[in-house]
């Protein structure tokens, strides 16, 4: 029978490092030269079966268990915390950078960790199942807990480093401070099944080293088609835990060490801090002590047993491979979710937001994930299972994605069920030094989807756009919609997100990518981007977002001529120009926002501080205002003054310098301060003028 665990070498070098034998005492003690020894470590020659007997003897193992090598010898080392020593060079970090890249919120953690389980999907006939599992531990089950985690031996650590006055220091201290006085935890465990799992060595490159022991290591092996491409959004997970805490089981797609179940881990994120006269940099990791020469002494995962992994909560429901991270006290450090219910409820809202189209198949295709949300107290269930229905929270948005997989879209809409489909192009920029003369670049077309808007829909009238994996990237307002335009939904599909293939989707896809910051959240100028296209990449994004807009103006401007022509005639009648008008003569009507009343002060420094109260007519589009301090002069153009403050204050917020103004609202306010370094004269030598005007592109 063929061997079934790991290589020959590799197994034998761990098992002489677990019982302190040299190559040279293993040789004498079998009556051979070092060099066959040698030349079984290096993979040159593996021992005939009766020299596989005999090490069985010398080791005191059974025979089968040299020729399986499934298991090592020897009992478990005992586990321990390694905590790595200060930088030689007197070099301090004071927390993980990487961790302060993302908000400490249960949204961004579900859109970060969702997608790397995405991203990581093993078998591509069937879905990622992804669960969240909140667990409140409070008496004798904290207390069990913290044994099994070896809490004795790191309070005296965390109680170091929370004695500075940076940022993470001071959390340390608050969270210490609530775990003595309410003897309550909260656990957060983020899984997933039908995924690659962390395989690879422990310190060579592979998943498990770019999770555990490195930082902005991506090692994404998605074939183009990963939503991240940082490595920074496993931070995550520890920027998630008030104690920069967490623990790691792993089943793997792929064996190591001929073991595949049960792969523990535990790693701690915390700032410099000396203890009993020695320094450390921050970075602890919880396993069983290393006996390789190269890293002696530091912790390396094991292959835990199962009563090891109940305690230390992240047993797993099924042998299939995936990952089970652990977060140790898990907080939201927004606010908005404090309760258990409330942290339960936001994290089926955020996977329902983030990933409701990768929740959905076709006829030909399944769906790409399921995800649920559990929460427990103290081991009983608190709140039951929730699996998260994409259609129940984006019913119009998923009507649109299902009609294209499943092949039911139509050109334009004749009854408010259907769904519209228009192919809009993206001119995907070349390559810095690979770009031909006159050559604008490669044409990619994305499929936009529009339908109406479901009634109970509180966003509507905007373009869900998405690549990849149907990763949604963000969302924006088409420009200059006609007047009157029903509520709608759309979905832009991009890159492979569109299920096609071929060189302009891949283009496309890399394209893209290249133009998301770290949060994946929009698609504009980025370093990457700049450094690796030739000029005018920023441009071809420009005109995608034109060409856009311009589609859906397209498809809801076919549906309202489709209805009839009475009612486009009285909108072309009723116009809203910007101005009040007058309708037949009779009563001036309100068309155009308008300053109700202006309060005004003139600070010391010489600026303007106003506060606009604004009335506005009804309308069922946003209204996007810029509004424009002048100064009044007696003659020629009144010249424009800059802001230094623009500010909100009621029935409105502000964007990229514009008033947004949403549908329904009938009066707005806001405040300004202008620049006085814009001011032509002393502002308390003029009058002011506030003129509030739609703003170039904008809705209305």
């Amino acid at each position: 029978m063929e061997p079934q665990g790991d290589e020959f070498g590799p197994w034998l070098v761990r098992q002489l490092a677990r019982v302190d034998m040299k190559q040279a005492d293993l040789a004498q003690r079998l009556g051979l030269t070092r060099a066959a020894v040698s030349a079984w470590i290096n993979g040159r020659a593996e021992p005939r079966d009766e020299t596989k007997r005999a090490i069985a003897a010398i080791f005191g193992i059974d025979p089968a268990a040299v020729h399986n090598r499934t298991t090592d010898i020897a009992p478990p080392r005992p586990r321990q915390w390694h905590h790595r020593a200060a930088h030689a060079d007197g070099g301090r970090e004071y927390g993980n950078a990487a961790a302060f890249a993302f908000d400490a919120d249960l949204s961004v953690l579900a859109r970060e960790a969702t997608q790397n389980s995405l991203d990581e999907r093993h078998d591509h006939t069937a879905p990622v199942r992804v669960r969240y599992v909140l667990h409140e531990l409070t008496g004798e089950h904290l207390d069990a807990f913290l044994t099994a985690m070896r809490w004795d031996e790191l309070r005296p650590h965390y109680e170091a480093a929370a004695v500075g006055g940076q940022k993470v220091s001071r959390s340390l201290r608050a969270a210490l401070e609530d775990l003595d006085e309410q003897r309550s935890l909260l656990l957060l465990r983020v899984e997933d099944y039908n995924a690659a799992g962390l395989t690879g060595p422990e310190y060579q490159d592979g998943r498990y080293a770019a999770v555990v022991r490195r930082q902005l290591d991506s090692h994404k092996q998605a074939g183009g088609r990963a939503g991240g491409s940082y490595g920074l959004g496993k931070a995550t997970l520890w920027a998630t835990s008030r104690l920069g805490l967490v623990f790691v089981n792993s089943t793997l797609s792929a064996s190591h060490e001929g073991r595949s179940e049960r792969r523990v881990v535990g790693r701690l994120d915390l700032p410099w801090h000396e203890l009993d006269g020695e320094a450390y940099a921050g970075p602890a990791w919880f396993g069983e002590k290393e006996t390789g020469p190269l890293h002696k002494g530091v912790s390396r995962s094991w292959w835990a047993g199962e009563e090891e992994v109940r305690s230390l909560h992240i047993d797993r429901s099924s042998a299939d491979p995936g990952t089970s991270f652990l977060v140790v006290g898990a907080h939201d450090a927004s606010g908005d979710a404090e309760t258990l219910q409330e942290m339960h409820d936001k994290l089926v809202r955020s996977l329902a937001d983030g990933f409701w189209a990768t929740m959905i198949g076709g006829r030909t295709a399944g769906a790409l994930m399921e995800a649920s949300v559990t929460t427990l107290r103290n081991g009983h269930v608190f709140i039951s299972e929730e699996r998260v229905d994409p259609h129940a929270h984006h019913p119009a948005l998923g009507r649109a994605l299902q009609s294209y997989l499943d092949g039911e879209t139509v050109p334009e809409l004749t009854s408010g069920d259907q769904v519209a489909l228009v192919e809009v192009p993206l001119v995907v920029s070349p390559l810095k030094g690979r770009a031909r003369a006159r050559d604008k670049g490669r044409e990619h077309r994305a499929v936009l989807l529009l339908t109406s808007a479901a009634d109970r829909d509180e966003r509507h009238s905007r373009v869900v756009c998405m690549r990849g994996n149907r990763m949604t990237i963000t969302e924006q307002r088409p420009r200059e919609l006609p007047l009157g335009t029903a509520p709608f939904q759309a979905v832009l599909l991009a890159g492979f997100a569109t299920g096609g293939d071929g060189e302009d989707v891949e283009l496309a896809e890399a394209f893209l990518r290249a133009s998301e910051p770290p949060e994946h959240d929009r698609w504009d100028r980025t370093e990457e981007l700049t450094s690796l296209y030739e000029r005018g990449a920023l441009t071809r994004l420009k005109e995608f977002r034109t060409a856009i807009d311009k589609a859906v103006r397209g498809l809801v401007g076919r549906r309202e001529t489709a209805r009839s022509e009475g009612p486009a005639a009285l909108r072309e009648l009723l116009r809203l120009d910007g101005v009040s008008g007058n309708a037949g003569g009779g009563r001036r009507v309100q068309g155009f926002p308008v300053v109700h009343s202006v309060q005004a002060r003139v600070e010391g420094n010489g600026a303007w501080n106003v506060t606009v109260a604004l009335k506005l007519p009804d309308a069922e589009d946003p209204w996007v205002l810029t509004p424009v301090a002048k100064f009044d002069v007696r003659s020629g153009g009144r010249p424009a003054v800059g802001w230094a403050v623009l500010a909100a204050s009621d029935g409105c917020r502000v964007e990229s310098g514009n008033l947004v103004v949403d549908p329904g609202e009938r009066a707005a306010v806001f405040t300004g301060v202008t620049d006085p370094a814009t001011h032509p004269v002393q502002g308390a030598l003029a009058r002011l003028v506030i003129d509030v005007q739609k703003a170039r592109g904008g809705a209305a």
